[in-house]
This record gives C-alpha cells, sequence and structure tokens, in this order.
C-alpha cells in the first residue's frame, strides 16, 4: 500500500494499491488509511505499507496485532533509535495515548532496519539493525543488534545475541 507506487516486487501473489486524491467536488479519494483497512478484509500473509507518516499507524500497529506476521511499513526517522519516538508522535497525533501507542508496537514490531545514503554513489545502505524492547516503564526502546559501517564491517551490539536466536527461529 503506498501513496504513489514505488516498490515493485516481483512476486505473483502480489496485490499493491495506491491511494486515490480526491476529486474537485472533494468525492471519491482514497487515502492510506482506507487502504489498510481493506487489505486486511483480504486476509493477506503479509502488509507492506510504503511510508507512514500519519494516522495510517494506527490501522498498521493494529494490523501487525492480530495475527498478520511479516508486516512492514517505510518510517522516515533521524536513526533507529528515533523509531520509536516518532511511531509514538503519529500515533498520539492520531488519537491514541501514549502508553496504548507502545503497547501496540511492543506487541506489533520485533525489529528496526535503519537504511542511510551513501555519500559516495546515493545508494541506500543497511546502517543498523534494532530490536525493540519494553522498558520496565512500559515504553519500547531499541536495542542495537548489529551496526555496518561504510566500509562493511558490522560491529556486535546489547541486542546481537537475542537477534541470531530469532533469525535461527
Amino acid at each position: 500500500m503506498e501513496d504513489s507506487a514505488e516498490l515493485r516486487p516481483l512476486h505473483p501473489h502480489t496485490v499493491r494499491l495506491e491511494t486515490r486524491p480526491a476529486n474537485l467536488e472533494g468525492a471519491g479519494g482514497v487515502g492510506l488509511r482506507d487502504l489498510v483497512r481493506q487489505a486486511l478484509r483480504m486476509r493477506p500473509d503479509r502488509l507492506v505499507v510504503g511510508e507512514v507518516r500519519g494516522a495510517e499507524v494506527v490501522d498498521l500497529l493494529a494490523a501487525l496485532n492480530t495475527g498478520h506476521e511479516g508486516g512492514c511499513g517505510t518510517l522516515h526517522a533521524n536513526t533507529a533509535a528515533d523509531v520509536p519516538p516518532r511511531l509514538e508522535a503519529l500515533g498520539c497525533a492520531a488519537g491514541l495515548s501514549r502508553e496504548a501507542v507502545h503497547s501496540q508496537l511492543a506487541a506489533a514490531l520485533d525489529a528496526v532496519v535503519h537504511l542511510t545514503r551513501s555519500r559516495a554513489d546515493g545508494r541506500r545502505r543497511i546502517a543498523e539493525i534494532c530490536l525493540l524492547s519494553r522498558t520496565p516503564t512500559g515504553f519500547v526502546e531499541s536495542v542495537p543488534a548489529l551496526t555496518f559501517d561504510t566500509e562493511g564491517h558490522t560491529r556486535p551490539g546489547p541486542g546481537y545475541n537475542a537477534l541470531a536466536q530469532r533469525a535461527r527461529q
């Protein structure tokens, strides 16, 4: 599901959904939030939202908490550590309480893959993989598992063993 078609998965069992703006009279618009809800009616194995930047975060988190495993979404944040606060801001703007956002987040998402753009050639590369973990206060934080430098070297972080265990499962 995307605002504008950018993802082009090469898989025979893929249904692509794209938003549509309203006409001049304000009718006929289909937003990303509508697409997420309609996609759930198709009983998908996976949900992929091209860019989460508004109230659709509520529907995506809800969908990922209802047995639709393997879903993902793109989110703009400066670092992997900034993802939980960014989702909190989007969720609160959509009407959820801070606690509700973190409860949904803790149950819905396992990992964050943070990409950066190379200054040398403009290509995107993985900079960090973090696991999401609930703190004793009930809020979710990013725990670094693997960090990749510009030369391609990896550095394990405090979440590495948990990431390795999940990968084996």
